[in-house]
């Protein structure tokens, strides 16, 4: 009985913050949005439903199934939509069109906008998807440190070119690989992180810069770097991969100490 009354409840709020979406955006194309001058509030971000049109054009265009008259075109830009009235605080930030509608191809609209809700209300995804760089920084330092212990040359080399983490992190972060990786491998990263938790996005990053890094070594700038790193060989082997992830030794306890630390010095800082 409360199983059926849960679902029911996430139907109506899925509903309701639905209808918030297409009443905005009836507002907004008759000029009557709130924000209609061009500024966004940082407490109330709904007016950037506008640009959740453009950036489903832009996920998985292979696959035709999002593109505008795909079959799941609609409901993906539906997802969305709700999910910025429903939290309007966070708006919407390019990237999350990837998980939803990474989550579109395993469930129905329902389902995949609290889904959606619980994945970007998780630590690591509430920080990066505020868009602050100030509360981003602990990561991208913890993540330096763990690429010096772990992985020294990559470190040396990176340093020399002044490639820095975020130069890369956050969409892999933003998008859980998706825009990185095959689907078909990002998929598989995805079921590792449902239950291993947040330390796993950062062992997938350390076992990818791992299994890639004499050829990163070679490379002699920042773009060739990132160009490469944005664009990973699309016959990667899954098993490789996963196998240079298995030999990142990181275990979750420090992970979580190690952001504990860095987290401390940040407000030490402030």
């Amino acid at each position: 009985m409360i199983t059926f009354q849960l679902f029911l409840y996430v139907i109506e709020l899925y509903e309701i913050s639905l209808r918030r979406c297409n009443n905005k955006l009836s507002d907004i194309s008759v000029g009557s949005g709130r924000n209609r001058s061009g500024s966004t509030s940082s407490i109330n971000k709904e007016n950037s439903i506008e640009v959740i049109h453009l950036d489903i054009l832009r996920t998985f265009p292979t696959l035709c199934f999002f593109q505008e008259g795909g079959p799941l075109y609609s409901i993906l830009h539906d997802v969305l939509g709700a999910y910025v009235c429903y939290r309007p605080d966070v708006g919407y930030v390019q990237g999350m069109s990837f998980l939803a509608a990474v989550l579109l191809l395993n469930m129905d609209g329902p389902d995949a906008f609290i889904c959606l809700a619980n994945l970007l209300n998780r630590p690591c995804y509430n920080v990066f998807f505020r868009v602050d760089y100030q509360l981003m920084q602990p990561y991208f330092a913890m993540f330096d440190s763990f690429i010096a212990e772990l992985l020294p040359k990559i470190h040396e080399h990176f340093q020399l070119l002044e490639f820095n983490p975020e130069f890369y992190l956050i969409e892999w972060i933003f998008t859980l690989y998706t825009r990185t990786l095959p689907l078909d491998i990002a998929c598989r990263v995805w079921d590792m992180f449902c239950r291993d938790g947040e330390a796993f996005l950062f062992r997938t990053a350390l076992g990818i810069l791992r299994m890639h890094q004499t050829e990163l070594q070679e490379f002699h700038s920042i773009e060739e770097v990132g160009q490469y790193l944005g664009h990973l060989p699309n016959d990667l082997s899954s098993d490789q991969l996963f196998s240079h992830i298995a030999a990142v030794h990181l275990s979750d306890k420090k992970f979580h100490q190690t952001l504990a630390q860095y987290n401390s010095s940040k407000k030490k800082d402030v």
